[in-house]
């Protein structure tokens, strides 16, 4: 009977044991003030201050809003790059890296608290269903009212949804209600902007962020190029903030030959790793041009960097933005993400081209302003440039500690930052207008059979001019007065009317006609 009791009152006894054990350890852990091997340290003190903060603060706050920003904090301590992603955000995050989204595939913009559908992406579920360019989406689902203040993020909340889910959209057509059922789908974002010849022989690509999908659809394009006679590349990553590694990477393998390096990266806890070449790669020995502006970033300066070390490209435009630091996503039990810094990164001839950060988050995001308070957007000057040196094979001079300084520099578009314009453009007047204009007079415009025609033969006239400036007006702005504003301005437009007609490559192909960097690359090619 005695062993059947002890059997019975045993795990009790335990339990208690190791309650009276817990209590007592979180005692001496409180009232002890030696460094000794029973006090946890700074941890156990940040969870007492966040116990304390929750049930004695003065106000009523939010827990997890509190705990978020305070682990943001504790982040930028530590780098401006590693980030933790709330459970509501990664979703919308990882679809950006995967180049695709779950909706109803429109592109819209919001004029006068309605939304106006301005393109529908071919073969998705709104072209399917009939949605046109012109339409007004007022209601979804009978119940929700998506005609006013609302945010972008919030339209999206109600557009979209996962992949075989149906929506019922209530639409404004030419004055008539018109009802549709959609199915909605996986809706593909590239990361190539636009492929296309500018001249017989050269070739222009542009790419936009290195995702999951990049590499294959840069093959794809660069092997339409060649198919169409490319022999001379623009490779353009101006406003690429990076991505993927191994996709830029994979890209480099394309245009560097042998068993190169193309880049390794390194840290404290993360053992070196080489990423080199693996493939013959189909653009290998023709001319190459790279553009990059203070924008070009990360996974972009890896590529562009092992281009120039390797001497395999000449870099045209303004130095880069300056990430060297690697990091790795780390899934979270609440259902969120850390994405932690964990290696530096390092080019071919071992640059780190990561700029300081040791003056803390703001200092390092006020840089780029900087630079153009500074005048080195406008104008180089390489003593502000120099951290340690490195030599090229051909023996050219290349400098780590501050992003990829450009083999040629072309300066800053002033008249982008005439304060007329930087008003006009902070608003969405000008889409609005393009807009209008466009549905006002599509049958005039579907006339011109290409970009080509459309670029030489459009142009705006006194009635346009007036239009616009009463839109301008109307949104208690001033139409520029200097003749260079107003050229910029005409570009735009004319840039945005090619969108509507001939989609991204129309946009591309006028404004890179108008755009110095883009000239020079041509330049250095013919």
């Amino acid at each position: 009977m005695s062993g059947k009791k002890l059997s019975i009152w045993l795990p009790f006894l335990l339990a208690v044991i190791l309650v009276i054990g817990m209590v007592l350890g979180y005692q001496l852990n409180v009232n002890n003030s030696s460094d000794g091997f029973l006090k946890n340290g700074a941890p156990s003190t940040l969870q007492e201050i966040i116990h304390l903060i929750d049930n004695k603060y003065v106000d009523e706050i939010k827990p997890d809003s509190f705990k978020q920003a305070l682990i943001q904090q504790t982040l930028a301590n530590l780098d401006p790059h590693s980030v933790y992603i709330s459970p509501a955000d990664l979703k919308e995050v990882n679809e950006e890296l995967m180049g695709n989204f779950q909706g109803i595939g429109v592109e819209f913009q919001v004029f006068n608290d309605t939304i106006n559908v301005l393109g529908v992406m071919p073969n998705g579920p709104a072209e399917k269903s009939g949605i046109r360019v012109g339409d007004a989406i007022l209601k979804a689902n009978d119940t929700i009212n998506l005609v006013g203040k609302l945010s972008t993020d919030s339209i999206k909340s109600k557009l979209r949804g996962p992949a075989g889910s149906t929506v019922k959209l209530t639409l404004l057509r030419n004055g008539k209600i018109i009802q549709l059922a959609l199915t909605r789908g996986s809706i593909l974002v590239p990361s190539v902007d636009v492929a296309y010849m500018v001249t017989p022989d050269i070739g222009y690509l542009k790419i936009n962020k290195f995702g999951e999908r990049t590499f294959e659809e840069f093959m794809q394009k660069l092997e339409q190029l060649q198919k169409q006679g490319m022999k001379k590349l623009i490779l353009d990553l101006r406003g690429n903030g990076g991505g993927i590694l191994t996709e830029a990477t994979a890209i480099a393998d394309q245009f560097l030959d042998d068993e190169k390096l193309i880049v390794y990266t390194e840290g404290a806890h993360s053992p070196r790793i080489d990423y080199r070449c693996k493939r013959d790669g189909i653009f290998e020995k023709n001319p190459l041009v790279v553009l990059v502006n203070e924008t070009t970033a990360s996974a972009s300066e890896v590529l562009s960097g092992a281009l120039q070390d390797w001497n395999r490209a000449t870099i045209v435009g303004r130095r880069t933005f300056g990430k060297g630091l690697v990091q790795q996503q780390f899934q979270l039990s609440n259902g969120g993400a850390l994405r932690l810094t964990v290696a530096r990164y390092y080019t071919p001839l071992g640059r780190n081209i990561q700029k300081p950060y040791n003056k803390g988050k703001d200092a390092y995001d006020e840089e780029l302003i900087n630079r153009f308070h500074d005048g080195e957007l406008l104008k180089l000057d390489s003593s502000k440039l120099k951290g340690p040196a490195f030599k090229t094979p051909n023996g050219h001079l290349v400098y780590g500690g501050g992003g990829i300084t450009p083999d040629i520099f072309v300066p800053f578009d002033t008249t982008l930052f005439r304060a007329s314009l930087d008003k006009i453009f902070a608003k969405n007047t000008i889409n609005r207008y393009v807009y209008k204009l466009y549905l006002k007079d599509s049958t005039y415009f579907h006339n011109f059979k290409n970009i080509n025609e459309f670029q030489q033969s459009f142009q705006l006239n006194t009635n346009n001019w007036k239009e616009l400036e009463n839109y301008l007006q109307a949104d208690s702005l001033q139409m520029p007065k200097n003749a260079e504003a107003q050229k910029e301005l005409a570009v735009h437009i004319k840039a945005l009317l090619a969108r509507q007609l001939f989609g991204t490559t129309g946009f591309y192909e006028i404004m890179n006609a108008n755009n110095e960097t883009f000239k020079k690359a041509l330049q250095v090619l013919q």
